[in-house]
């Protein structure tokens, strides 16, 4: 199965960190990973171990729209150019689809493999908010490049992709935050913590979002039965204190094997609750949403800024899901379901 994970909260509430664990957690298990970092602070390649010269010069998707475009686009005669793509733009038949382990433009271009114990991930970053975007540019201009990537994304068996999302409830102002199977709301026993786990329930409700909160930095009794009290059922999970985390940040990170046994059965729980949420998977409403998101978007300024009706560009027939996008040998392409899919192994808002 592949599933689309985020993880989400406030700004020092230990995402990336608690993220960069998940993804080891998986790659221990053999699972292929591709993992994104979504945040207006890029520190997810550093949590994976990587030194400060590397995680910089790691290519940027935002940076190469254009290339991501056009290689989605494919054969799409609903879609004119790779020009009037906009970050919401959904596949529909002639589209080329992605998947976690293949070969691709897409990857070749914008993602690097980074080396775990017991195996490697696939890392791809939006790229920082530097001080030239000031006043010019908001981070979803970033970010448009991940929407589109998930859109584009179908199924292989036991796969995942996991995103560090920006912090906050500013994960809203787009409608990536739909795109997923499962969302780890990380909190701190705090009122601030909890506020933000709050905006993100109502949101939730709202689209059918399967979100779990997991408590952070809980050190004792009192701090597990305020969250409890704060949060419910949605405490699916809480992390301890970690000497191998401490280490890790550091720059000094043991062998993943060497990681408490409470926080790797911790750990395992995300997994469980994040492949029971496969069952539950509804590809129309996925499709309904991403449509929903596309229109809204259009009338907003899509339209305006690319000079073209971009409503048209959806694909009425057009169903995302499992039966699309089939690999075919490495090197060829071919079609499944009208759909062309490359077999090998955004503007501001």
């Amino acid at each position: 199965m592949n599933m689309k994970i985020a993880f989400v909260g406030k700004g020092g509430s230990g995402k990336t960190t608690l993220s960069s664990l998940f993804v080891r957690h998986l790659t221990a298990a053999g699972a292929p990973v591709v993992a994104i970092d979504a945040d207006i602070n890029q520190h997810l390649g550093a949590a994976l171990g990587l030194d400060e010269a590397d995680a910089a010069a790691l290519p940027a998707l935002g940076e190469r729209l254009p290339l991501i475009k056009d290689y989605l686009r494919g054969a799409n005669p609903r879609i004119a150019s790779a020009a009037e793509m906009i970050k919401t733009t959904p596949p529909g038949r002639g589209s080329r689809l992605l998947r976690v382990v293949e070969k691709n433009p897409v990857y070749d271009a914008c993602a690097r493999p980074v080396e775990l114990d017991g195996g490697a991930v696939r890392l791809m970053v939006t790229g920082p908010f530097t001080d030239s975007d000031l006043g010019v540019a908001c981070y979803h201009s970033k970010t448009g490049a991940v929407e589109l990537f998930l859109n584009h994304l179908v199924d292989g068996p036991d796969e995942y992709v996991v995103v560090d999302m920006t912090a906050g409830s500013d994960s809203f102002a787009s409608g990536m935050f739909t795109r997923f199977d499962i969302t780890f709301l990380v909190a701190e026993p705090t009122r601030k913590g909890v506020s933000v786990y709050r905006q993100y329930a109502e949101y939730a409700r709202d689209f059918g979002i399967a979100l779990k909160v997991v408590g952070n930095k809980v050190q004792g009794q009192d701090d597990l039965d305020f969250l409890r009290a704060e949060i419910g059922d949605d405490l699916l999970e809480t992390v301890a204190h970690s000497d191998w985390v401490r280490a890790m940040e550091k720059g000094r990170p043991p062998r993943f094997g060497l990681l408490e046994d409470v926080n790797r059965r911790a750990l395992d729980r995300l997994r469980r609750a994040a492949d029971q949420t496969y069952a539950s998977r509804d590809w129309e409403r996925y499709t309904r949403q991403m449509t929903h998101f596309h229109l809204k978007n259009a009338h907003s300024w899509g339209n305006e800024r690319t000079g073209a009706d971009l409503a048209a560009q959806i694909d009425p027939g057009f169903v995302l899901g499992e039966d699309h996008g089939v690999p075919s040998a490495a090197g060829s392409a071919r079609t499944a379901c009208g759909l062309a899919a490359d077999s090998a192994s955004m503007p501001t808002v």
